[in-house]
């Protein structure tokens, strides 16, 4: 078995910064009232009047930045991982729109749909691939355009105020050493809870024809639901209990933690699992301040700013942990 880590990281967001002001153009809300919930300030959604950015195009863009680090070109990766549950259309997905904007050779596709945690599964898919020595360098993206299908009202407010858009990118490469890469990774799932954060339609089980043909204004089945209290006390516990897991299996304390990167839920539960694991302020790395929750692309995103800001250094066990919709969650366990 080989070990595979880390060669490149990038990231993309759009150029369109939505504070919490503007969103009073929409709804009934406060900056004080977002802050206080969420921790988020402001986020970047796509302009379609000024921005021909999608999901598969600001992963490209992340995808060019993490290849060029890597120190390799387009036609070294020889497999894409693409995690979103935004994709550019129903299907197919948008792995295959990657190989095609980037003019790859025809290397395989795979997309992953574990929504908030989906960046720690393609992580962990990447780094089996690479393990077993089926291919030498893997992509993983995780990107999402949240702004689209969000419901711009009152009503929609408790989510609405939360996503943004953006994209990350890591290149998972087959190594050598055997005191650097990614240590393992560590994936849950609890079916039950699903409805509590979802998308119900349009889907097989709710198509187009009959949401227009009951044409109900109070129909919200199109736009995501999410019971946030509920969400909130399961995040909680499941981050914990990832992060414990990772770090029993590698034989670690929580003082050998130098970076926690969590998924960028709720800048408030990244706070309770920083107290929990008495971490300092510096052991943890958070972003969601400057662009709310972009679900698949915020851990891609926060490592790449991370690393870029010279808070990961060479032996640093870095821990990604994540928690969302299925619910799923996960968490994998890098030595830098």
């Amino acid at each position: 078995m080989y070990r595979s880590r880390i060669t490149g990281l990038g990231y993309y967001v759009p150029e369109n910064v939505v504070t919490n002001d503007d969103l009073k153009q929409w709804m009934d809300t406060t900056d004080e009232w977002i802050q206080e919930r969420t921790g988020i300030k402001e986020r970047r959604w796509i302009d379609p009047k000024t921005s021909e950015d999608t999901t598969s195009i600001m992963g490209a863009k992340a995808a060019k930045i993490a290849i060029e680090r890597a120190g390799l070109t387009k036609d070294d990766i020889e497999f894409i991982v693409f995690a979103t549950l935004s994709p550019d259309m129903y299907f197919p997905g948008g792995g295959v729109r990657v190989q095609d904007l980037l003019e790859m050779p025809t290397i395989g596709a795979l997309d992953v749909r574990n929504q908030c945690s989906g960046f720690v599964y393609a992580i962990s898919v990447a780094d089996q691939f690479v393990r077993t020595g089926m291919y030498k360098n893997v992509l993983v993206i995780g990107s999402e355009n949240h702004s689209g299908g969000l419901e711009r009202s009152t009503r929609g407010r408790h989510v609405t105020v939360i996503f943004g858009d953006g994209a990350g990118a890591a290149v998972v490469s087959r190594s050598d050493d055997d005191n650097r890469g990614i240590l393992s990774s560590h994936l849950h799932s609890e079916g039950k809870h699903a409805a509590e954060l979802s998308l119900l339609g349009p889907s097989t089980g709710r198509w187009v024809d009959a949401i227009m043909e009951e044409n109900d204004p109070e129909d919200v089945s199109y736009y995501p639901h999410m019971n946030g209290q509920f969400v909130f006390k399961h995040a909680v516990i499941r981050f914990s209990e990832a992060i414990i897991e990772g770090l029993e299996k590698n034989g670690l304390q929580k003082e050998d933690i130098d970076m926690l990167i969590p998924h960028q839920a709720n800048l408030r539960i990244s706070q309770f699992i920083q107290r929990k694991f008495r971490l300092s302020d510096d052991k943890v790395y958070n972003n969601i301040m400057r662009y709310g929750n972009t679900t698949a692309a915020s851990i891609p995103i926060a490592l790449t700013e991370a690393w870029e800001n010279g808070k990961i250094k060479e032996g640093d066990h870095i821990i990604l942990a994540a928690f969302g919709s299925g619910f799923t969650w996960g968490s994998v366990v890098i030595r830098w």
